[in-house]
């Protein structure tokens, strides 16, 4: 839709003070005339003589002056007269020029750097950013207009979105290599080693538990009574076998817990020298081997694929919709309190750093600069456009009600300077006549 010019109201004071204006014109006009027709009916002699040239003059003066301001918005009594109606028809010459003007006089990348400069932003910015009112102000606007656009998102296209990105980015994931390069990791400094003395512990742990060496003790009592009952039942007669198996149980539990120390305190131990090697083919392995790296994929992409992993990039996005919701919607957020606490910051470092100011103020002045190029061109045939588009009848309503009342003004000196010519050149007959 093209912008389009304000129509005038009818009840516009400015309407009426124009044609009030307009009848004192006419009237005067009228008054001169009908002096100058007076004095020639007393005879031109004596004072009617200064009279008839006064108001001759005057009338002629009048009907000029009516003409030029006429001629400004239309054509003199609807006459084809050459070089009227002068802005109606000069519209799109006035619109190019009025838009070259603004560009020129208020666009200018050099007056308006140099007003920038001289406004100093940043330090303008410091200050009001430091004002505690200022900053919460602002942080409480952030909330709710972070408030507002978690209304407004689209719920499916996002959940789409995030689902999208993650399953994407895990498609695009070499687990392979990041497993290697993690285990990898784990061996700087003897991390591996460590982690094989923390699960040695937890499994000496583990073994010296008495409801550990009960169920082992049970294992061994029932596996003998399956394979070897007659066995079983020859020794009961000697000793119970749920004493032997606690025994066996006990015995073996101690025998591992010894063979766990002995790991842990020699740092040669064949054990942790086979880890060693298990530990860098593996990483080997993972790193260069392709049919391992298509072993990881193949599980990766079955991890993807499942339901649970599904549903729950699913029911992500609605977490954290209904996180930042209850949170936004506290007077007290902490996310608002974390953004006030960074803009009064800001505005600290603002105020007592002049090298963050200067780099600051640079980069707006840059911004500025590249935006204002921009702005020129725009603004300039905004300006042209708007106004050849706009209606001719109302752009002269609009201009007249503008300028028409000083205008007339003109008129009213245009009688009176014409009049008083009037009489100079009278006088001046008068004393040449001599």
């Amino acid at each position: 839709m093209e912008p389009s010019l304000s129509i005038p109201r009818p009840n516009d004071p400015r309407r009426a003070q124009l044609q009030r204006m307009k009848l004192l014109a006419v009237a005067l006009l009228l008054a001169m005339f009908a002096g100058f027709v007076v004095s020639h009916l007393m005879g031109e002699h004596g004072i009617w003589a200064w009279v008839s040239a006064f108001c001759e003059a005057a009338t002629v003066g009048a009907l000029a002056d009516w003409f030029a301001v006429v001629a400004l918005f239309r054509r003199p009594m609807g006459l084809p007269i050459p070089h009227t109606a002068i802005l109606p028809r000069g519209k799109e010459r006035l619109a190019d020029g009025l838009a070259v003007f603004v560009r020129d006089q208020f666009l200018a990348p050099d007056a308006l750097m140099e007003k920038l400069r001289v406004f100093d932003p940043a330090s303008r910015l410091g200050d009001w950013l430091a004002k505690p009112e200022q900053a919460h102000m602002l942080a409480q606007m952030t909330r709710g207009w972070m408030l507002q656009a978690l209304e407004l998102l689209d719920e499916a296209a996002v959940r789409r979105a995030i689902q999208g990105f993650v399953v994407d980015r895990l498609r695009k994931w070499n687990a392979a290599a990041t497993i290697g390069d993690v285990m990898a990791l784990l061996t700087t400094d003897g991390r591996h080693q460590k982690l094989l003395d923390e699960v040695l512990l937890r499994l000496g742990e583990w073994l010296d538990q008495e409801q550990v060496k009960t169920r082992a003790s049970a294992l061994i009592v029932r596996y003998a009574r399956r394979e070897w009952p007659k066995l079983v039942g020859t020794v009961n007669w000697v000793k119970p076998i749920e004493e032997i198996g606690d025994s066996l149980a006990d015995r073996m539990a101690r025998a591992a817990i010894e063979e766990l120390q002995d790991i842990l305190t020699t740092p040669e131990h064949p054990i942790r020298l086979d880890y060693e090697v298990w530990l860098q083919r593996y990483i080997t392995r993972l790193r260069d081997e392709p049919e391992m790296a298509v072993r990881v994929e193949e599980l990766k992409q079955r991890a993807i694929e499942h339901p649970a992993l599904q549903d729950y990039v699913q029911g992500l996005w609605g977490e954290i919709r209904d996180a930042l919701r209850n949170d936004l919607a506290r007077e007290q957020s902490s996310m608002a309190a974390h953004v006030e606490r960074s803009m009064q910051s800001l505005g600290r470092a603002l105020s007592q750093d002049p090298s963050l100011r200067d780099a600051l103020n640079q980069h707006m002045l840059q911004a500025a600069d590249k935006l204002t190029a921009r702005l020129r061109t725009s603004v300039t045939d905004h300006i042209a456009s708007t106004m050849k588009s706009w209606d001719e009848r109302h752009l002269v309503e609009q201009l007249e009600l503008g300028v028409g009342r000083d205008l007339q003004y003109i008129r009213f000196n245009g009688t009176l300077v014409g009049g008083l010519i009037g009489l100079i050149l009278h006088a001046l007959s008068i004393w040449l006549s001599f």
